[in-house]
């Protein structure tokens, strides 16, 4: 199994094939070599995130065949568009801040189509590095949906499996809430952030790069829009409805009191998840009239043909590495290769933590990679004079570090099929990230959570 990961990580990095094409190999070589049958294999391209997929991009579509990402790009361009960088910086920030609420796959989602309008509108204005900015700001959008996710316990879904072994294991030792995570995760999460922001403007946006124009220009150009149109506003409406469904769905545990989620109506809550509203989403577009389309809806089968089923193969394929990982014990066994820890010094138990779960991290899911780190973290703290919470947080941190190969995050796969991002770019920078990533949760763990 870890050849076969070892194999498809050099032909996505070489790009020796088409991606779509490494995605295909673990259907023929997992059943080759007696890891799983070919029909578990192949459920693994199924996965309910490539649906959160499918219903965004149809979003998306609809967005753009009637010129709202136009509106919504010039908006933001007239607030930040003073500069590449600040364009940069403004996306950024906006995505880490939904991405506090919801997962880092439904806000790049969300997001997608207004920031793909940014690079294009953007272009027009730029006389060079145009390829580079639209890179910086598609990595961006992945990159700081993903950071977004470590600031909060409902962020991600590491981090709520985190609490709720958690609060079953030590709660009649540790009180451990909502604020307290969060007191910890905004430190962590803002200064990667900022890290981030740094890397990506110094790798791909040259100081010198400017726009040719005036922000004014930005402003008078949404004025010239006029109004909303009728298809406009019912897509805005579906999407703003989208976004809402997406932050409201789940419970929110705040420690001291628990907001419940809409998906509490139906008999079975956890049967409903991020897919789901998307799928309701894309419905309705295919559903409600167009008026100046006269007979067909807003959305017709002959736009949603340009979805990207090369990324839909490259999503498969690493659910399908993660459920290798997991069947043949190979996660496992670099997870207690972090046993040899023990009798070390503090601050070395979390670096090798850190390093350990982000490997797994870059091949398995981040809900995997922790569901298989924190029983390791259990067992290391029974034998060593620990706070649990010493070894379970950092791990949790370093399970949503993943930068370099598309197939880490969700995220990174959507933005990757753009085919905007040079493989090597996305390796090169999302090697820095992780090695920095691994040095900021380490040293602020350390200084901030007591041993």
């Amino acid at each position: 199994m870890a050849g076969v990961a070892l194999w498809m990580s050099i032909w996505w990095i070489s790009e020796a094939v088409n991606l779509a094409i490494t995605a295909l190999i673990p259907v023929l070589v997992l059943p080759m070599l007696g890891i799983a049958e070919v029909k578990l294999v192949a459920q693994q391209y199924t996965d309910s995130i490539i649906f959160l997929f499918l219903g965004g991009f149809m979003l998306a579509f609809a967005i753009e065949k009637w010129n709202l990402h136009k509106r919504i790009a010039l908006k933001i361009l007239s607030v930040v568009g003073s500069s590449p960088r600040n364009v940069l910086l403004g996306v950024m920030l906006s995505t880490f801040l939904i991405s506090n609420w919801i997962s880092n796959t439904a806000t790049t989602v969300m997001l997608f189509s207004a920031v793909l309008a940014l690079v294009h509108e953007t272009n027009n204005y730029l006389k060079s590095n145009k390829k580079d900015f639209a890179a910086a700001m598609l990595l961006g959008l992945a990159f700081s949906a993903t950071i977004g996710g470590m600031a909060t316990p409902v962020g991600t879904p590491p981090n709520m499996y985190f609490f709720k072994v958690f609060r079953e294991s030590y709660a009649m030792d540790y009180d451990f809430n909502f604020l307290k995570w969060s007191m910890i995760g905004f430190p962590i999460a803002i200064v990667f952030l900022i890290i981030c922001y740094l890397v990506l403007s110094k790798y791909f946006i040259p100081k010198s790069l400017k726009f040719e124009i005036n922000k004014s220009y930005f402003k008078n150009q949404f004025n010239l829009l006029g109004k909303m149109s009728y298809e406009e506003k019912w897509v805005f409406w579906i999407f703003i409805s989208c976004v809402l469904l997406w932050f409201s769905r789940a419970d929110i545990d705040f420690g001291t009191f628990k907001l419940k989620g809409w998906a509490n109506v139906f008999k079975t809550p956890k049967f409903i998840d991020d897919s789901f509203v998307a799928i309701i989403a894309a419905m309705l577009l295919f559903l409600i009239p167009s008026k100046k389309d006269s007979g067909n809806a807003l959305l017709e089968w002959e736009d949603a043909k340009k979805i990207r089923y090369d990324i839909i193969l490259m999503f498969g394929s690493g659910f399908a590495l993660a459920y290798g990982f997991e069947i043949t014990g190979l996660s496992n066994w670099l997870a207690l290769q972090l046993m040899v820890l023990k009798g070390v010094s503090p601050v070395l138990i979390i670096l090798g933590i850190c390093c350990i779960v982000t490997i797994i991290s870059e091949f398995a899911s981040n809900i995997a990679s922790i569901q298989l780190a924190i029983p390791v973290m259990m067992a290391l703290q029974k034998n060593m004079d620990v706070s649990p919470l010493f070894l379970m947080i950092p791990a949790t941190f370093a399970a949503s570090l993943g930068f370099m190969l598309p197939v880490a995050t969700a995220a990174n796969t959507i933005v990757f099929g753009t085919k905007m991002i040079p493989i090597k770019d996305m390796f090169k920078v999302g090697f820095l990230l992780d090695v920095l990533g691994i040095l900021v949760i380490t040293l602020m763990c350390y200084l901030y959570i007591d041993k």
